[in-house]
């Protein structure tokens, strides 16, 4: 009998980490998980799509752990290069808020690898290699390239910025975010991600730097 081959599907970017946390089973061993909001599009006009993960990675599992209170810290930033793998889509329906009774899609995906780590724009995290032996960029050579790709070499890591605070030296100092938009919330959270802070007296998003 033959082996069976298989095709694999990676996906290889940036993003920032958050709600990193022990999944309990009810016939099971609990398992670990995160959400990744992996940037994409220009420098100064971010995009961001969350991928609900399950993290897999022997070695993703033991960062994970390490730096979790500050994950789950609000006031900490956590980027990071990953690997995802089996990424799908999961459909489910909101129960609660303005949502409620909408359907909704969640992608989900494994968490194979952690390629780096900055907390609050400071390197903590740099692999030597990746499993295929391509070296992983050091800060000061790093790229200001693309923040997001499927990967095309599931063993080359994504350029990153080596801005001195993550993204903050391309983004705008301001930015208006009108409640009438249909996207509200969602591009709410964006900011908040990014660092933005809202000031009250001139109704804007201002990062903390320029406020």
């Amino acid at each position: 009998m033959t082996d069976k081959k298989y095709f694999d599907l990676h996906v290889t970017g940036i993003g920032y980490l958050g709600r990193a946390r022990e999944v309990p089973v009810r016939r099971g061993e609990p398992f670990l998980a995160l959400e990744i909001n992996a940037l994409h599009g220009a420098a100064d006009q971010v995009e961001y799509t969350r991928f609900d993960c399950r993290v897999t990675g022997g070695e993703a599992q033991m960062l994970v752990r390490r730096f979790m209170p500050r994950i789950n810290d609000r006031d900490a930033k956590v980027l990071v290069g990953f690997r995802l793998g089996d990424l799908y889509p999961d459909v489910f329906t909101y129960q609660t808020g303005e949502k409620a009774g909408q359907t909704g899609v969640s992608l989900k995906a494994r968490l194979l690898k952690i390629h780096w780590i900055k907390v609050n724009g400071e390197w903590v995290y740099t692999a030597e290699a990746s499993e295929e032996g391509t070296t992983i960029p050091e800060p000061e050579t790093a790229s200001t390239g693309a923040v997001a790709q499927v990967a095309e070499d599931e063993g080359s890591p994504l350029p990153v910025t080596d801005a001195e605070d993550d993204l903050s030296a391309y983004l705008p100092e301001e930015v208006e975010l009108s409640k009438d938009d249909p996207d509200f919330l969602s591009k709410k959270e964006q900011l908040k991600a990014s660092g933005y802070r809202f000031d009250g007296t001139r109704k804007v998003w201002r990062l903390p730097a320029v406020a």
